[in-house]
């Protein structure tokens, strides 16, 4: 089931976009079936699991912290994680920079910007990101790839569509030769389709692959 899920996905994303199969609460089981139809990259939003599953499953999967990271737990994932979703404060941009420099890597994260309605979401709005990026220099052990955002938890498309719209305009706004941008990860099981048709080139696919979280 699994395998037929990721196929069927697959067969309706473009080939510049990039499926992250979302893991979380799922069994090594589950991980495998996927690794075995030839997906690659699993994103986990808990840092236990997250080491865990790193150090029990296969040695080329790209793990991506895509739950909210504090800044304490840095360290359990700095070894090895692939791409960091959802950088949300300056302080843990200086903790991620101190802890790749300590384990002699460059570590790969996307600016978490706040686009949804919701208060519960986190994320930086459109100046605090150019603020972010101003100081960008100042660390030499973390690489700024792109944006990240959640959008409102609505039935209402067009609320999310313009959600996902004005992030892929900011990107765009926000691109320079320094810093690129050049991921955009927005979209989820229920809306990743929407989100391609507006600019993501990164989607976080969880149950819709892997079925309902129980």
């Amino acid at each position: 089931m699994i395998a037929e899920n990721l196929k069927k996905i697959k067969s309706t994303i473009p080939a510049n976009v990039t499926l992250v199969a979302v893991s979380k609460t799922k069994p090594n089981e589950a991980i495998l079936e996927a690794y075995e139809a030839g997906q690659r990259v699993f994103g986990e939003n808990k840092v236990q699991d997250l080491v865990a599953k790193s150090e029990s499953l296969p040695k080329d999967i790209q793990w991506h912290m895509i739950g909210h990271l504090q800044t304490n737990k840095v360290k359990l994932i700095a070894p090895f994680v692939s791409l960091v979703h959802g950088v949300d404060s300056m302080k843990l941009l200086k903790e991620i920079n101190k802890r790749a420099a300590q384990n002699e890597r460059v570590i790969d994260c996307l600016l978490q910007i706040h686009i949804a309605k919701e208060e519960t979401k986190f994320g930086f709005d459109a100046s605090e990101a150019q603020e972010v990026l101003c100081k960008y220099s100042e660390f030499t052990n973390i690489r700024i790839v792109g944006l990240m955002g959640m959008a409102t938890n609505t039935s209402e498309e067009s609320q999310v569509q313009k959600e996902f719209s004005g992030l892929k305009d900011l990107a765009t706004n926000l691109r320079t030769e320094t810093y690129k941008l050049q991921i955009i990860s927005m979209g989820m099981s229920g809306d990743y389709k929407l989100a391609i048709e507006e600019g993501s080139t990164m989607v976080r696919v969880g149950s819709a692959i892997f079925g309902s979280r129980k």
